[in-house]
């Protein structure tokens, strides 16, 4: 017997709202950018220049961070030892870590008074610079290299362990597992790696403005704050706008036509032993590769928190008044977040997937677009700048969506899979539905996604840089200008501050919501 069709929910409205708002705030951005615009015969040279080194830098950057993870993955997957497990997520580390602190710790090493510049002047050898294209990569390498490793380290995770011991019965060598089991998995998992990582290097803008090191090392990204900040000609920044969409956009179509797939046959689960990598070559190849992405990952964050420490309690009054704005823009973007995308998330789940694109829509976009197209909207009738940090609180919230649907769709539909036939039977709908059976069971997702958009939004340097006068600036943008007046010893103790804070507020949030969540 057909089932009688069922009215839309009042959640599903709400859902429909943010879907609503999130389309005013990417498509309606992006149309007022476009109004602005003026036509690609406007370009310069300078123009021209900034999007063949974006294309050039996200390039490289994705193959260099592909090329390092390999060997790093296959060490990983093969060998046991003591704290890998930590290694492995540590990893993921970066991904939340705001992006102005490590690029301070970079500086501490590799910059013109870091660690290997010194021990460059020890040996008699020429200084290196860490300004310009390889600065960029540098610091992209830095970022990407963990996320590629994780993707390319479940791709080898996923070959049944089964093969390993047929292999070995075979009496294969290395150089033959190589070549009959881990290299058709990697031409499966690289090329969705590589995308990924390119799209991520698309939309990079804090990395750019500090290392970018003048007109030939500027993104498109940077030349729409130049066009925003310094000569306030909307027009060209407009056009510019346009431009970064269209090439993320593409880039984000690319994404998800080379998805990183589901590899892997079945197995028995067996634990994975490697008889193929016994030989003390290998041993130590993987060792080195292992203490190498250690160093890489972990000295220049020491280096912030040694120097940050020495620093910390003789910063300016400033900076603590920034630590504040940045704490309470971070709050408010994550209660915004979850005010969005739950809703999204429950309409995707109730009334079709295609709430779950809208709320991924901003992954084409990027903060300045958006923030951009806000400012032409908001001019006429406020004063955008007296608005800094509702609007970056909001930007950034839109820019955590997509992190935030992957990890609340699953569990709702999961939810509702298990208990919404019995919930329905008991007409639990609106906000009873809500508190009695939503929110007890998807707490742990709820909380890791709004530890995720706090710590982000806290790092952010993107729009607060086009919107905010001296009186209103964040941590990050303190940071950034005590980095741009050489007083490096307070910049270390802000960001020691900052790292702080962004690690705190993860914490709390993703606590939150583990503490006595149902299962």
């Amino acid at each position: 017997m057909a089932r009688r069709a069922q009215p839309i929910s009042a959640g599903v409205w709400v859902g429909v709202a943010a879907a609503a708002l999130i389309l005013m705030l990417t498509l309606g951005t992006l149309g007022a950018v476009f109004t602005r615009a003026g036509t690609l015969s406007t370009l310069g040279p300078a123009d021209w220049a900034a999007i063949r080194f974006t294309l050039l830098q996200a390039t490289l950057s994705a193959a260099l961070s592909v090329a390092l993870a390999i060997p790093v993955a296959r060490a990983l997957a093969r060998r046991q030892f003591v704290g890998r497990g930590l290694l492995i997520t540590l990893l993921g580390a970066p991904f939340i870590l705001p992006v102005i602190v490590a690029i301070l710790g970079l500086l501490a090493v590799f910059g013109r008074r870091g660690l290997l510049n010194i021990a460059l002047s020890w040996a008699g050898i020429e200084p290196v610079s860490i300004y310009g294209l390889q600065g960029v990569l540098l610091a992209h390498v830095f970022f990407n290299l963990p996320l590629a490793t994780r993707l390319i380290l479940q791709g080898w995770l996923s070959i049944p362990s089964e093969r390993f011991r047929l292999a070995a019965s075979l009496g294969f060598r290395a150089a033959d597992i190589n070549r009959a089991l881990e290299l058709p998995m990697l031409r499966r998992v690289l090329p969705g790696a590589f995308v990924v990582i390119f799209v991520i290097c698309m939309t990079s803008f804090a990395v750019a403005l500090t290392l970018g090191g003048g007109p030939r090392s500027t993104t498109v990204e940077l030349a729409i704050y130049q066009a925003f900040r310094f000569d306030f000609n909307l027009g060209h920044a407009a056009l510019l706008s346009v431009i970064q969409f269209g090439l993320s956009a593409l880039a984000a179509v690319l994404a998800a036509w080379i998805a990183v797939p589901a590899f892997g046959d079945a197995g028995l689960d067996r634990p994975l032993l490697r008889w193929d990598a016994r030989r003390l070559r290998l041993r130590l190849l993987d060792g080195a590769w292992i203490v190498a992405v250690a160093l890489f990952l972990l000295l220049p964050l020491a280096m912030v928190v040694g120097q940050g420490a020495l620093a910390l309690f003789s910063l300016p009054e400033a900076v603590f008044w920034a630590a504040g704005r940045s704490v309470l823009t971070a709050i408010g973007s994550a209660l915004l977040m979850l005010a969005l995308a739950f809703p999204l998330a429950y309409a995707a789940t109730r009334a079709g997937r295609g709430f779950e694109v809208i709320g991924t829509l901003s992954i084409a976009a990027s903060p300045l677009v958006i923030g951009t197209g806000l400012f032409i909207l908001l001019r006429p009738v406020t004063n955008p700048v007296a608005l800094a940090l509702p609007v970056t609180a909001l930007v950034n919230a839109v820019m955590s969506l997509p992190f935030a649907m992957r990890a609340l769709v699953p569990a709702l539909r999961e939810v509702e899979a298990t208990y919404g036939q019995l919930a329905d039977s008991l007409a639990l709908h609106g906000m009873a539905r809500l508190r009695l059976l939503l929110l007890p069971r998807m707490r742990r997702p709820i909380g890791f996604a709004a530890g995720l958009a706090a710590a982000l939004s806290m790092g952010d340097l993107g729009v607060i840089a086009l919107f905010a006068d001296p009186a209103r600036a964040t941590l990050p943008l303190q940071l950034y200008r005590l980095m741009g007046s050489y007083r490096l010893d307070q910049a270390a103790g802000a960001a020691l501050l900052l790292l702080g804070l962004s690690l705190a507020l993860f914490w709390l949030f993703d606590r939150g919501g583990r503490v006595n969540a149902d299962a």
